[in-house]
C-alpha cells in the first residue's frame, strides 16, 4: 500500500441501487452521512460528513476487485458477487444482512425439471453466475451446458435458448410475469462487508472503528 493511499481518506466502495440505499442507514448509525445524492451528482467519488471517509461508486461486480487491489479500503458486496469473484485476498468480517434475496433455478411452467434431473439428461442453463451454477449442478451430479448471459435471463427459456436459468430472486414477481417458476433454491444471498488485507494491517484503527460501527448498526437493525 503506497504512501499516497495511506494518506487519503478511508475509502468505501459501494454500488448504486439497493446496496447503496440499504447501506446508508448503517453508515448513519455510525455517524457518517454521504453528503451528495448519487442520483443527482455525476461524481463517482462522494464526500461524507466525516472528512476522513469517502465513498466511491463502482459496478457491483467490481467492488471485490477495487477492495482486493487497494482502490478501496472497504466495500459492500453481495454474496453472489463474492462467490463469482472468488473472494481471494479479501477479509470478510461481517454479514450486513441487507439486500437479501436468494439464488434459484427457474424454468418454464411446462418444463419437468425434476424428471430431467432424475433421468440424468443434459440440460441447458442460462446464467451470469457461472461459477455458482457449475458448482451447484456438479454437487447434484447433473450434466449441464452453461450459457453465459448478462441480462434478461427470463428470455432464455421463453425463446428456447435454455431449459432453465440460475438467477437472483427477490419476490418472484418477474418470474411469474414471464410464465416461469422457481424450481429449486440454491442459497440465500445477502451483502457482506469486505476489507482490503493491507488496509486492515496498516490502517487498523480507522478500519476497525468502521467495522465495529457497522457491526453495532447491523445488530441494532436486526433486533
Amino acid at each position: 500500500m503506497s504512501a499516497a493511499t495511506l494518506s487519503r481518506p478511508l475509502t468505501l466502495a459501494l454500488s448504486k441501487g439497493r446496496i447503496f440505499d440499504e447501506t446508508l442507514p448503517l453508515l448513519a448509525a455510525a455517524g457518517i452521512e454521504v453528503t451528495e445524492d448519487p442520483e443527482k451528482s455525476r461524481k463517482l467519488i462522494l464526500p461524507t460528513s466525516q472528512a476522513d471517509v469517502r465513498v466511491v461508486l463502482v459496478r457491483a461486480t467490481d467492488v471485490p476487485t477495487y477492495v482486493e487491489q487497494g482502490g478501496a479500503d472497504i466495500g459492500v458486496a453481495g454474496l453472489d458477487v463474492l462467490l463469482e469473484h472468488g473472494g481471494a485476498g479479501l477479509y470478510q468480517p461481517l454479514d450486513l444482512r441487507i439486500a437479501r434475496c436468494r439464488m434459484s433455478v427457474a424454468t418454464r411452467v411446462d418444463f419437468d425439471y425434476a424428471a430431467a434431473v432424475r433421468q440424468g439428461s443434459r440440460i441447458r442453463v442460462a446464467t451470469k453466475y457461472t461459477q455458482i451454477a457449475r458448482q451447484h449442478f456438479a454437487d447434484k451430479g447433473v450434466h449441464v451446458d452453461l450459457i453465459k448471459l448478462y441480462g434478461s435471463m427470463e428470455l432464455a427459456p421463453l425463446t428456447g435458448l435454455a431449459d432453465a436459468i440460475v438467477d437472483l430472486v427477490s419476490t418472484g414477481s418477474t418470474l411469474k410475469a414471464n410464465q416461469l417458476v422457481e424450481v429449486e433454491r440454491i442459497m440465500d444471498i445477502s451483502s457482506r462487508l469486505v476489507v482490503n488485507q493491507a488496509a486492515l494491517k496498516l490502517r487498523r484503527e480507522a478500519v476497525r472503528r468502521l467495522i465495529d460501527a457497522f457491526a453495532r448498526a447491523t445488530e441494532a437493525r436486526s433486533s
